[in-house]
């Protein structure tokens, strides 16, 4: 049986504008809206509406209506959290060069089944360095079929629940669902990740707890802005609401 698409309404209500420059601006996003994948209905389309009907923003940003509006990186459809676009050619190369040469470094918050051990690295911080395959994984084989390649994901517990971890980590590489299929083969799954998760868990999150996303925020992005010399970071607003609603109702089981 084919598996029925999830449709979300969303507006520039529900999208959080956390900074804006000449040629670029960060959004917060929610969890259930594609980048660019659904025409008309993605967050590029939302945001381009929203450019065309603000002469205002129009101008602040500088907007080449030629060039359009291009998102510089991605995030899942069900991952939240902060995305950069750049609307003028000269400032996506600009954060593009940045991106290939590795030095944007990009936090997450997520939450895991399971309680996960402290690490025992400094600082708190421990670190996963399971190979994977450049192509994403499966449940049955996070690691990914054909050659594996380094990788190096970044953790640190930030809370524990009864059921579940909260941790905040920074993939150090960048192989696809990186984050993702290192907790699975650490033990303990993103919530609400039906990929690498088991169905029975997703099931119970959606059926018992009303949880229908990932697990997963991307909560601060930090790089070098055009004309400035130090990297700035740019953090979301806050851990998405169904994510803190999560791990307080299961304290009060």
């Amino acid at each position: 049986m084919k598996k029925e698409k999830t449709a979300i309404k969303v507006d520039m209500d529900h999208i959080a504008m956390l900074a804006v420059g000449k040629g670029w601006f960060v959004v917060d996003k929610p969890s259930g809206l594609s980048i660019h994948n659904e025409p008309g209905a993605d967050l590029c389309s939302i945001l381009i509406n929203h450019i065309d009907n603000s002469p205002w923003f129009q101008n602040q940003i500088g907007y080449d209506s030629n060039f359009g509006l291009h998102a510089v990186h991605r995030l899942d459809k069900q991952t939240s959290g902060t995305v950069l676009l750049a609307c003028r050619p000269d400032v996506l190369r600009h954060f593009a060069a940045q991106f290939e040469a590795r030095t944007v470094k990009k936090r997450y918050v997520a939450i895991l089944h399971g309680k996960l051990a402290a690490p025992e690295g400094t600082g708190g911080w421990g670190i996963w360095q399971w190979p994977l395959s450049q192509q994403a994984g499966g449940r049955q084989c996070p690691a990914g079929k054909g050659p594996q390649l380094e990788c190096q994901t970044r953790f640190r517990i930030l809370r524990h629940s009864r059921h579940y971890t909260l941790i905040e980590c920074e993939p150090l590489t960048g192989r696809k669902h990186q984050i993702r299929r290192h907790a699975n083969i650490a033990g303990h799954c993103v919530v609400g990740d039906e990929r690498y998760g088991t169905r029975r868990a997703c099931n119970f999150l959606k059926n018992k707890c009303g949880f229908n996303r990932f697990g997963l925020h991307a909560s601060s992005i930090t790089l070098r802005l055009p004309d400035f010399v130090n990297p700035v970071t740019i953090q979301s607003l806050e851990i998405p609401a169904e994510m803190q609603r999560l791990l307080s109702e299961d304290d009060l089981e």
